[in-house]
């Protein structure tokens, strides 16, 4: 009886310590790190953001014709954002960014189809809600960036936000020339967040 509790013990023991070295099938992919991206993968970010703040500048000065020529260049860059950096990584980020990339350029193409400025801008609301949390999902590493927030963008108690590469309130939602307030409300506004 000793001998064959003897027996079960080496052999469970050997099981426990032995039998994983027999199967190892390799090291286990780890997450993307932080601030490793590629220069390509950067460089396309980059492309965005800067189509974005032209279109952002444009809804400034309220000019529906800019807008739609923005507009057309900021999807130009949204379809050419090289994203293989991501599809490195196994905690879902590559997927989070393709929808969140999918719902930016459902809005942007929503702009060229409106002829009204504030649908427009209701268009472009969405869109910044969505690139925002894109950038920090997809980790951005380009120059600094300020979520800022009117909250009365289209009428007392509507808020909407817009990404800025300045700490100054340059309002896309109220701007040069909206059509009651004029220039009057092109301030309004505060930093909410940050991205850097």
């Amino acid at each position: 009886m000793a001998l064959l509790l003897i027996i079960v013990l080496v052999v469970g023991v050997w099981w426990m310590f032995f039998r994983d070295k027999e199967h190892n099938h390799g090291p286990k992919q780890q997450p993307l790190k932080v601030g490793k991206h590629s220069a390509e993968f950067n460089q396309s970010v980059s492309s965005v953001v800067t189509e974005y703040l032209s279109l952002k500048e444009t809804f400034v000065n309220a000019d529906t014709a800019k807008i739609k020529e923005q507009q057309r260049k900021f999807l130009a860059a949204i379809d050419s954002m090289k994203l293989d950096d991501l599809k490195k990584d196994t905690s879902g980020i590559f997927q989070s960014a393709q929808l969140l990339i999918g719902d930016i350029r459902s809005n942007a193409e929503a702009i060229s189809k409106e002829t009204d400025i504030t649908e427009m801008r209701q268009d472009f609301r969405m869109v910044s809600e969505n690139l925002f949390p894109l950038l920090k999902t997809i980790r951005y590493e380009g120059e600094k960036l300020y979520w800022q927030n009117c909250p009365m963008a289209f009428g007392e108690g509507k808020d909407a936000s817009w990404l800025s590469n300045t700490e100054e309130i340059i309002n896309p939602y109220l701007g040069k020339n909206h059509p009651e307030f004029k220039g009057t409300m092109l301030h309004c506004g505060e930093i909410k967040d940050t991205i850097q």
